[in-house]
């Protein structure tokens, strides 16, 4: 598809996925972590990861927009003094790690592991922080607890707490390795700053050992590989059929020794090259290309690339089995496929089929040219001068001349075989000759096919029959005259009447529907192309709407989801709506208590989308009129140039429509597509329908749905613009929320109150 030749290559802010990559890399599988915004006063919280809800008791909706210093899991037992290093680390941007006791929604104590680190962007500004948590709470458990039930002994006890705790500290990556007091371990700090990742948007990584397959490099060397395909599967047949390479051609052993040698790099190369994935991303994990090569085209690249040569190289006598093993070099031509594939990078998709189908055709032919030739050979040494080669020789005044060896030659030879003996044992044993060994190698040179026209005149005679029988029945002038010629004369036209009707007679109709889905996508680039140019849209807006359209198709496959719909019936549509949308009425819980005549309702109402980095689902000012949920993608919350939330896979946004007392409102933030994203929408009064329509189905969805963000809540931000927090005068300073609430309402009630007085 020439759209994903490249894949999705538009720059992404990755910041979730690294984080979880890290996590997993770092092997915290019991870890969970949260995100704060820096820039904000008390640093809310923007992001919580699922294992830190399913630690914690609490949901998303719970944790957001609160101060990142966890205040609400604080209880009796907890340290005042690691709230206050909390603090501190946060206060001076730098990494920390502590033990602290904190509880769950349950009021359930636990013991966690905390680490703190900043996050910084572009302009080296710490952005986020990044906070660790690691469940301790079975190593904290005091010893005098078995010591009534008996069992180990004291020293084996502190023994193996040690060894837990050592245990527990392995998974955090640590310059300063963790110490063990009285069988308690001693913070340190151990965040790895190089792992980090930054809060900005990116290419594409790969490893420095993984090539891009679209850069300039690759698209060179498989075009040299296409090349070196196309002579392989040309001189190999010629040279079996037409006994051109021997061990004394040199030259055209160094040729192939080198092809092998380049095609054995490829192999090597191939391990090492990034390919565009089903869902249309580019996919650089050295596995999963290493996999799927494995999988797909090693084994035929393998068996290309053997040495197949090296029977000639050793053993004179092996020529012929030398040039059998050669004949599997004709694999290679299995990789045009795969080859094929990267032609539409430089010509259209059509252009790239047609040379295909004429290469195939020549190709064909010369294969079909090769066997022509051998088969005319073999009848001209078995004495038969009635066949193509005598009469081609006589036509072109350089004739054949075959001198047969004595009588029962063959059947001797054949006996002496069976008893292990070779052909110059046989001759010095046959009966008439009394020939010295030195002699035997010229007594053999005596027998056989002599003269004829030279192999570049035989060549093109039997490339010229064959491509006159595929396209016609050919001229007269070369004709088949025995009857393995005859056989394979009948052969070559119902393979040629075969070709000619698949490549001459429909290639107009097999271009048409190759690339109909080509022509439709070519036509719409050059649309948007034209209309950009025609109404001099800026630059980089034009580069956005070429890679949500490009990004679009790459999922789409360019096949309108409405139409297909339509030519469903009413019941079918609705399974299949249901079908498109399961991801939404499975995770979330607000839907689990809805019937199948509710389900099939929603599901007609939702409307599926895609959004490319950068692009603004919600602006701030316009009107709420839709439910969002994220399906995949990472998306941004901004409210004055600052991100409050970080939503991902199964958050929702918008606003309580199924509120009673609602009434429309406007948004108070945007929302941007840090990375490819796909969500799933419905409409506001698409959805009250359902709801008054489905009563019982209205109460338990008001009671289970729970926005991650409503956009009409503002977030209340501190309007002092000073660089950082430290000093306890600017805490004084700075009012909150409910304090600038309350001064606003005294002055409005001495403003009343003055006019009232002047009236």
């Amino acid at each position: 598809m020439p759209g994903s030749k490249r894949g999705l290559v538009a720059p992404q802010n990755t910041i979730l996925d690294s984080i979880v990559n890290l996590v997993r890399r770092n092997n915290w599988q019991d870890a969970c972590f949260i995100l704060a915004n820096s820039q904000i006063f008390e640093s809310p919280i923007i992001y919580c990861s699922d294992t830190f809800c399913k630690m914690t008791g609490y949901n998303r909706a719970d944790v957001m927009q609160k101060s990142c210093l966890c205040s609400f899991m604080y209880g009796e037992l907890t340290d005042v003094s690691c709230i206050d290093r909390i603090k501190q680390a946060l206060d001076k941007q730098h990494h920390a790690q502590l033990e602290i006791l904190l509880y769950k929604k349950n009021k359930t104590p636990m013991w966690i592991i905390m680490q703190v680190a900043p996050i910084r962007n572009e302009k080296d500004v710490t952005a986020l922080y990044l906070l660790i948590f690691k469940d301790i709470t079975a190593l904290k458990q005091p010893i005098e607890e078995e010591d009534n039930k008996g069992g180990l002994s004291k020293f084996a006890k502190i023994a193996r707490s040690v060894t837990k705790t050592r245990s527990a500290f392995s998974g955090f990556p640590s310059n300063n390795p963790a110490t063990v007091e009285n069988g308690r371990p001693v913070s340190t700090s151990s965040v790895n700053v190089v792992a980090l990742p930054q809060y900005r948007q990116e290419g594409p990584k790969t490893p420095p050992h993984i090539i891009l397959h679209y850069t300039t490099f690759k698209t060179s060397w498989d075009w040299m590989i296409l090349f070196l395909t196309f002579y392989t599967s040309i001189m190999v047949p010629y040279n079996v059929a037409f006994e051109w390479k021997t061990s004394d051609s040199i030259p055209t052993l160094a040729t192939d020794s080198i092809v092998d040698i380049v095609f054995f790099i490829d192999i090597i190369l191939n391990f090492h090259t990034t390919f565009v994935g089903p869902t249309g991303a580019v996919v650089s994990d050295p596995k999963v290309i290493r996999r799927t090569y494995l999988r797909s085209w090693f084994v035929i690249d393998l068996m290309a690339c053997m040495p197949y040569d090296i029977f000639n190289a050793y053993d004179q006598k092996s020529e012929s089995m030398g040039s059998v093993f050669s004949a599997f070099k004709v694999l290679r031509l299995l990789r045009l496929g795969r080859v094929a594939r990267k032609l539409d990078h430089f010509m259209e998709y059509g252009a790239a089929v047609l040379l295909l189908l004429m290469s195939s055709y020549m190709l064909i032919a010369h294969w079909l040219a090769c066997i022509w030739y051998s088969i005319g050979k073999s009848e001209a040494v078995s004495g038969i001068e009635y066949g193509w080669l005598f009469r081609l020789g006589r036509e072109l005044h350089s004739p054949f001349r075959y001198v047969a060896p004595p009588e029962n030659w063959t059947l001797h030879l054949a006996r002496h075989s069976l008893m292990g003996g070779n052909v110059s044992s046989a001759l010095a044993s046959y009966s008439g000759f009394n020939d010295t060994a030195g002699n035997v190698t010229a007594r053999l040179a005596e027998w056989g096919l002599f003269g004829g026209p030279p192999h570049q005149a035989l060549y093109v005679s039997a490339l010229y029959f064959t491509t006159s029988s595929i396209t016609s029945v050919g001229f007269g002038n070369i004709a088949a005259n025995s009857t393995n010629e005859k056989i394979f004369s009948i052969v070559v036209m119902v393979i040629g009447a075969l070709i000619y009707a698949t490549i001459f007679g429909h290639v107009t109709t097999i271009i048409a529907q190759m690339t109909a889905s080509t022509a439709r996508y070519h036509e719409m680039l050059n649309s948007v192309r034209d209309f950009m140019r025609l109404h001099e849209v800026p630059k980089a807006l034009s580069e956005r709407v070429l890679d949500y359209v490009v990004s679009t198709w790459s999922i789409t496959k360019g096949i309108d989801t409405s139409k297909v719909l339509n030519y469903c019936p009413k019941d079918m549509k609705a399974d299949i709506c249901v079908h498109l949308n399961r991801d939404v009425f499975n995770e979330h819980p607000a839907f689990r208590l809805a019937s199948d005549g509710c389900l099939r309702a929603l599901a007609m109402h939702f409307v599926t989308n895609h959004s490319a980095p950068g692009d603004l689902l919600f602006h701030t000012g316009e009107s709420v009129d839709s439910l969002c949920f994220v399906i995949s993608g990472s998306l941004e919350v901004t409210q004055d140039d600052e991100v409050v939330a970080l939503l991902g896979r199964g958050d929702v946004l918008g606003d309580q429509f199924w509120a009673d007392d609602y009434a429309v409102g406007q948004s108070c933030a945007n929302v941007r597509a840090l990375t490819y994203c796909d969500f799933h929408s419905i409409k506001r009064e698409k959805l009250l329908d359902v709801l008054k329509f489905y009563h019982s189905f209205k109460n338990s969805f008001q009671r289970n749905m729970v926005l991650t963000y409503n956009l009409k809540n503002r977030v209340r931000k501190c309007t002092l613009n000073t660089p950082s927090l430290n000093s306890n005068l600017e805490r004084r300073v700075l009012l909150s929320s409910n304090q600038r609430e309350e001064h606003e309402k005294n002055h409005l009630f001495f403003y009343h109150y003055f006019v009232y007085y002047l009236s």
